[in-house]
């Protein structure tokens, strides 16, 4: 094996020194596992690492690569949230309640990824049911940031990027339902992509609030990105809320369009709130350097305002619904001592659930409430399409729109634990994306002071994700940052 150099590859180098015999999958996938082994002690990304299936999958690849087969990722090394199912492995979706489930299937997205030749490396650890911003909601053990030990890596598909950040693996699967890919992308220095609503299959998602889920890929880069979301997009019959539209090649589109230019909208709504200095000089000197080949417009999104409220009524109402099939009778935990069926409900729900997940639940049961429907979730809903109705107008005037992803860089942990409402207020910028159900990518664009990453938003018009992939792929390249996590150098 040539000597690699695990913070220079990516899926694309490293499918190109398969092809060409310069390493196997089989090696890759020792050196990933060497990883995990060195690193996720102190960064805690992994809830299971299935190393025996995982080596097993790289020497049938190898086996594959020998024979011809034209698998798109064969012998690549991934990770995947612990919410999206793989047959015969854990899913817990980091809660007590589902501590011992198996799951017996395969979601769609990983059945396409198996078709490809990807290899699972494990399953990594999340706010519990994604219903968080910073993976210390997890109910087994929060994750560090690779950065700085100290910090949060973001939320909920924190273990994911820490993952991706860490070479642990050359990519990851997340689930993002407020901000949950994007704003963890960019504290742990990664890109990080939620597609349109409905590009991507939800089969074998464990729902959170099924009208704002939505799998999406983490990439050491945009082009990685760009070619898990080619693998993982296109219709699925099994959800009923999958887009019937074949996904253009979104690696041919962001190679061959590199010189597009856009108009690029900056919303005034998301730039005059409490942000980090530091991070308004990074989006003012990346505007500066765009301005020299795209059109910058200030655009309006009146309604951004609402956005938290309406989210915190819509998605916590969701998850009551959601999360009701929970209750110590079909699977997962049960409360043994019960002496009665009512009891067992209530025990097992109180000890099986974290404090975030039962705040949610009663929060979203009491905006559903007889009486209170039509002055919450109802109103709600409706605020949500002002929300898109502000999208699709100022769509008509941009093509593209550039934002923060996030008010400040990772926080510490503890910081925001006990006081939610600020722990909320840190996917301001991400969530109306979801409300909308549009496109949002995160991209690395700088470093603070202290070292920490620093990310912008693009975001896209409905199933435009390839203009998005497209323009933070010109930024990437023109940037050219190296994006290694301190805890790599030491």
């Amino acid at each position: 094996m040539a000597e690699i150099e695990l913070t220079e590859l990516t899926i694309l180098k490293a499918l190109e020194l398969l092809e060409k015999e310069k390493i196997s999958s089989t090696e890759l996938v020792e050196l990933s596992l060497e990883q995990i082994k060195r690193y996720d002690p102190l960064v805690k990304a992994f809830l299971y690492v299935d190393e025996e299936g995982a080596k097993e999958s790289a020497k049938r690849a190898d086996e594959l690569r020998k024979k011809g087969y034209p698998g798109k990722l064969l012998g690549i090394p991934l990770s995947i949230k612990d919410n999206i199912c793989i047959e015969g492995l854990p899913t817990t979706c980091a809660s007590k309640i589902l501590q011992n489930f198996i799951a017996p299937y395969d979601a769609t997205v990983i059945e396409k990824l198996k078709k490809e030749g990807a290899i699972f490396l494990g399953k990594t650890n999340l706010d519990e049911f994604a219903m968080g911003s910073s993976t210390e909601n997890s109910g087994f053990f929060p994750t560090h940031n690779p950065w700085d030990l100290e910090r949060v890596p973001g939320g909920s598909s924190g273990g994911s990027a820490v993952a991706t950040a860490c070479r642990m693996g050359l990519g990851s699967l997340g689930s993002d339902t407020g901000g949950s890919i994007r704003q963890p992308a960019a504290f742990c220095g990664v890109v990080g992509l939620k597609p349109t609503y409905g590009m991507v299959s939800r089969f074998g998602l464990v729902a959170f609030a099924s009208s704002l889920d939505q799998i999406g890929p983490f990439g050491i880069n945009v082009e990685d990105t760009a070619l898990l979301l080619q693998i993982i997009a296109g219709h699925d019959e099994r959800d009923s809320t999958s887009y019937p539209l074949e996904p253009p090649d979104y690696l041919k589109f962001i190679k061959e369009n590199f010189n597009l230019s856009y108009k690029i909208g900056l919303p005034k709504e998301y730039f005059e709130g409490e942000i980090d200095p530091e991070i308004t000089k990074a989006l003012e000197n990346l505007i500066k350097l765009l301005k020299k080949k795209h059109q910058i417009k200030e655009i309006s999104l009146p309604h951004t305002e609402y956005a938290v409220a309406t989210y915190y009524i819509i998605a916590p109402a969701e998850a009551s619904s959601n999360l009701a099939r929970y209750d110590g009778v079909k699977y997962g935990f049960r409360y043994r001592e019960a002496k009665t069926l009512m009891e067992m409900y209530k025990k097992t729900r109180a000890y099986g659930f974290g404090k975030e997940v039962k705040r949610r639940i009663m929060l979203g049961t009491y905006a559903l409430s007889a009486g209170y429907y039509d002055a919450f979730y109802l109103k709600a809903s409706k605020v949500r399409t002002l929300i898109m109705q502000d999208f699709v107008k100022a769509f008509e005037e941009v093509d593209l729109i550039l934002t923060p992803v996030t008010p400040t860089p990772p926080f510490k942990l503890g910081e925001k634990v006990f006081d939610p409402l600020q722990m909320y207020l840190s996917d301001i910028f991400t969530i109306p994306v979801n409300l909308a159900g549009l496109p949002g990518i995160s991209i690395p664009i700088g470093l603070t002071q202290n070292h920490l990453p620093i990310g912008a938003q693009i975001i896209g018009s409905h199933f435009k994700d390839e203009l998005v992939l497209n323009l933070a792929y010109q930024i990437e390249r023109q940037l050219n940052l190296k994006m290694v996590p301190n805890l790599l150098k030491s």
